[in-house]
C-alpha cells in the first residue's frame, strides 16, 4: 500500500503561530484595583462591630469617612448611619449604629452580609442567611432619619 502525506501550506483556518499582536487582557496584577463591592461572613456575635477587608481599609488610607450610610436593598429609602472605626493598624470597622441596623435585618451567625459602595459614603447592603439564599426585606416605614429616634425600626422580611 502506498502512503500518503499530506504537506500542508499556507496558515489554514488554525490559529498558526503569527507574530501578531496578542489580545490577552494584562495580567491582574496590572490592573487597577476598583473597589465597589465586598461581603462579610458573621462569625463571631453579630450585633458586635464588624471587621471590613483589610482592602476596604487599604484603598481608604488618608480619605478615612468617619461614618457610612447603610441602605438595605428593597427595603425603602431608610439610611442607616454607622459610623466607621479605623484602628491605626490597618484595620477597619462598622462600629456604632451596626448594632441597630443588624438587629433590624436580623443578621445572624455564619449569615454573608454583601454590601455595595454607590458613592457619598452610602453602601447598598443584601444579606444572606445561613441557607446562603438572599433576605428580602420591606418596610412601611417612611421614616429615613434614624437619629431622630432610639428605636429599632425592623425592616420585615416577608417570608
Amino acid at each position: 500500500m502506498a502512503s500518503t502525506s499530506r504537506t500542508r501550506t499556507g496558515r489554514g483556518r488554525g490559529r498558526g503561530r503569527g507574530s501578531g499582536s496578542s489580545s490577552l487582557p494584562p495580567p491582574p496584577s496590572t490592573l487597577p484595583l476598583i473597589i465597589e463591592e465586598f461581603f462579610i461572613v458573621v462569625y463571631e456575635d453579630p450585633l458586635v462591630k464588624k471587621e471590613l477587608p483589610k482592602k476596604i481599609a487599604d484603598y481608604l488610607d488618608g480619605k478615612e469617612p468617619a461614618k457610612v450610610y447603610l441602605r438595605a436593598a428593597d427595603c425603602g429609602p431608610r439610611l442607616w448611619t454607622v459610623e466607621v472605626l479605623f484602628d491605626g493598624q490597618g484595620r477597619m470597622y462598622l462600629d456604632k449604629g451596626w448594632e441597630k441596623f443588624a438587629i433590624a435585618h436580623g443578621v445572624d451567625f455564619g449569615w454573608f452580609v454583601h454590601f455595595k459602595y454607590e458613592g457619598d459614603d452610602v453602601l447598598t447592603v443584601k444579606v444572606f442567611d445561613g441557607t446562603m439564599c438572599r433576605r428580602y426585606y420591606y418596610s412601611d416605614d417612611e421614616d429615613t432619619d434614624d437619629e431622630s429616634d432610639d428605636d429599632v425600626k425592623p425592616c420585615i422580611h416577608p417570608l
